[in-house]
C-alpha cells in the first residue's frame, strides 16, 4: 500500500512541477539557413593517395564535387547538386585509361636457420 502511495505521489509531483509554458522546438522550419563552403585536397605520392572534396551550401541548396585517384590509374570525378527536396543529383566521370600492370612476384625472403 505504501509503495503505491509513493508512486502516485511522485507522479502527481512531476505533473504539478512541469511548467506549461516551456518553449518547445519546431522541427518543421530551421531557425537559420545554413550557409558554408569548404574544400580539401590530399595528394601523397608515397602512398599514391590523391583525393579531394569541395562543397558550397546556401539554405536548402548545395553543390559540390569530389574526386579520387583509383587504383587502376583513372581519376573519378563526381559533381553533384541538391536543391531542397529534389534529392541528390550526381554526374560521374572518369579521366584516363585503366591500367593493369603485369603481376609482379612478391618478395619472399629465404628462411635461414641458425
Amino acid at each position: 500500500m505504501t509503495a503505491k502511495f509513493i508512486i502516485a505521489a511522485a507522479l502527481v509531483a512531476m505533473a504539478l512541477g512541469r511548467p506549461e509554458d516551456t518553449p518547445g522546438y519546431d522541427y518543421s522550419a530551421p531557425s537559420s539557413n545554413a550557409k558554408y563552403d569548404f574544400n580539401y585536397a590530399v595528394k601523397d605520392d608515397y602512398s599514391s593517395n590523391d583525393f579531394g572534396h569541395q562543397e558550397d551550401r546556401d539554405g536548402y541548396g548545395a553543390q559540390g564535387s569530389y574526386y579520387v585517384l583509383l587504383p587502376d590509374g583513372r581519376l573519378q570525378k563526381v559533381t553533384y547538386s541538391v536543391n531542397g527536396d529534389s534529392g541528390f543529383v550526381a554526374e560521374v566521370s572518369y579521366e584516363g585509361e585503366a591500367q593493369y600492370p603485369a603481376e609482379q612476384p612478391s618478395y619472399k625472403p629465404t628462411p635461414s636457420y641458425a
